[in-house]
């Protein structure tokens, strides 16, 4: 009788747990990642995280439309863009020199005559030489 009673406790068990719905939870996340507005820098910033304003001298003329800076790394929303900057003024290879503090752009005495491209950069500040330029495909 014992058996008999084990048996059917356990036919009922496996019946109430096959009859009941299995329900699985679907959780849904989302993750927001605010970046403020671009920097306010004379000259452009860099455009590599923590986007530190850059000098007189990094980017071309190119770069700037009517005395504001096209933008770079993720405030740059428009087309594909390859401009000319000057590599030695990038902290990354080996620059040392003095930054601009942040604040509205001032045309530059000398109107950008004096500028001397080493590279072309995109607007996330990935570099080519001249001689790669035609390599990359333009949008």
């Amino acid at each position: 009788m014992r058996g008999l009673k084990f048996a059917l406790i356990a036919a009922f068990a496996f019946l109430f747990l096959g009859l009941v719905p299995k329900s699985t939870s679907h959780v849904q996340a989302q993750i927001v990642v605010g970046i403020g507005a671009a920097p306010g820098c004379p000259y452009g910033y860099y455009g590599y995280a923590p986007y530190n304003c850059a000098p007189y001298g990094y980017y071309g003329p190119e770069w700037f439309n009517g005395g504001i800076f096209l933008g770079a790394g993720p405030w740059h929303h428009g087309p594909a863009f390859y401009g000319h900057v000057n590599r030695a003024f990038d902290p990354r290879f080996g620059y040392h020199g003095g930054f601009p503090g942040r604040g509205p752009y001032r045309e530059p005495a000398d109107h950008f005559h004096n500028f001397h491209a080493t590279h072309y950069s995109d607007a996330r500040g990935s570099y080519h030489t001249e001689a790669e330029h035609g390599r990359f495909v333009h949008r």
